[in-house]
């Protein structure tokens, strides 16, 4: 039965100039795999910066329902791990709520010690397809059951004696190559992941932090990744950067919102997550580096900001996996831009918290943007200006929500959104950091 409880709305209308300096949540992504490698290595890792959002607690609460010891010492979170191959069975089933990371990497762990277990989510991860982890991790030997297409909820039986994995990704995912290489750490011998295209690279490089002997090399324009499985994982602290995804609402309102001029410190630049900020250089923006830095083994810098009258771009497919969760926002960028802008080789947004692909061009048209999506192509027709005006449906999606109330910073009528309910999952504070900045967000 359908909740009657009242969702929270949101308007956003037009700000003054943003100001100020700031810091955004720490890297989800690598929030999520700290404490899964925490979990698995021996001892005892303190995570600095850990981003305290819902994805990220529900990730928290399986790895202790497995067996881990997590708590927390001030601002800091300590993982007490049980070791590879030493995680116990849960006694009730894992709930992920909003987190397709937190639900595939999980399966990839699952899949490799002989546990039972049951991984359920909220109503929109239960509609989103499994079907990319589970099919590949089936060759370590495990068994999977799941609803038609896949979906959640899904028992894991895991595999009694694990077997390394080689699999060719069909499309770029870096959620389905970490899984396999999770998996692959209590297998004997070499799991191997061959990627058409670099993805972000976090879990290979957090595996190299805790001790695993992990060696990448180049195949044509991808990548291959050999583990060796059965490492000792050794504990080892980790410093979360900010997360380059959550950074991008702020940079956008201050590049829209004229007069604007921000300072988003401690931002992480690995150069695998990074193609928005490429491709807003190419859009006109002048996003400056300063304090450049080396933080448990990623960079990190502080981004400066200046409103920027922005010009249109034609994005290239093979930059998609270094900025997947950014494009919705980048859209919003387009539409207040002058001229058309392309966005090539959406495929994978179709399978995001909601279909971003048709939600992003929902989110555009309802408030005045003519927009069209060929194939897997978003094409917006950019006037400089933004009608705005809308309700904009956000389908249970943070970033959609985010890009909205962003986007009504620089319309000409405010524009209101469904449900910000689930902004906290992966930016909590979104909305009282952007009002200290100067931003007009209030309820609706």
């Amino acid at each position: 039965m359908e909740s009657l409880t009242p969702r929270p709305h949101r308007a956003a209308r037009p700000a003054a100039p943003l100001t100020g300096t700031l810091s955004v949540p720490g890297d989800k992504s690598i929030s999520h795999r700290a404490l899964m490698f925490g979990a698995l290595a021996v001892g005892q890792t303190r995570i600095t910066g850990l981003l305290e959002g819902e994805d990220v607690l529900r990730t928290a609460a399986a790895m202790r329902a497995l067996g881990a010891e997590i708590s927390q010492d001030g601002a800091d979170w300590l993982v007490a791990g049980r070791g590879i191959g030493g995680l116990t069975e849960p006694a009730d089933v894992l709930d992920m709520g909003n987190s397709g990371t937190a639900a595939r990497l999980l399966a990839g762990i699952l899949a490799t010690h002989e546990i039972y277990a049951v991984m359920t989510g909220d109503a929109s991860l239960r509609k989103r397809p499994m079907g990319r982890v589970v099919e590949p991790l089936k060759a370590s030997g495990a068994q999977f059951f799941a609803r038609a297409g896949n979906r959640l909820p899904l028992t894991i039986l895991g595999a009694r004696d694990p077997l390394p994995i080689t699999y060719r990704l069909p499309v770029a995912s870096a959620q389905v190559k970490s899984a396999i290489l999770l998996a692959g750490l209590n297998a004997r011998g070499i799991t191997e992941v061959e990627e058409p295209e670099p993805t972000r690279d976090h879990s290979e490089n957090m595996l190299t932090h805790f001790g695993a002997v992990v060696k990448v090399t180049q195949a044509g324009r991808g990548l291959i990744i050999r583990l060796t499985g059965q490492p000792e994982l050794r504990a080892a602290d980790v410093v979360v950067p900010g997360d380059p995804s959550s950074a991008a609402f702020p940079i956008a309102a201050g590049l829209l919102v004229p007069g604007s001029h921000l300072i988003v410190e401690g931002v992480g630049l690995n150069k695998l997550r990074t193609g928005l900020f490429d491709t807003l250089r190419e859009m006109g923006a002048p996003l400056a580096i300063r304090n450049a830095r080396t933080q448990g083994g990623e960079p990190v810098g502080d981004i400066v900001v200046d409103y920027t009258e922005l010009r249109a771009v034609d994005v290239p497919p093979e930059r998609a996996p270094s900025m997947i969760d950014e494009y919705p926002i980048l859209a919003v960028l387009c539409a207040a831009a002058n001229g058309t802008s392309r966005l090539r080789g959406l495929a994978e947004l179709r399978v995001k918290e909601s279909d971003r692909l048709t939600a992003t061009a929902a989110l555009l048209r309802v408030n005045g943007v003519r927009v069209e999506i060929e194939g897997d192509d978003l094409i917006i027709h950019g006037t400089g200006s933004i009608p705005g005006g809308g309700l904009v449906e956000t389908h249970m999606d943070h970033r959609l929500a985010m890009s909205a109330l962003v986007l009504g910073q620089a319309s000409a009528a405010p524009v209101q959104i469904d449900d910000a309910s689930f902004i906290d999952t992966s930016f909590p504070g979104f909305l009282n950091l952007m009002r200290k900045l100067g931003a007009h967000m209030e309820a609706a």
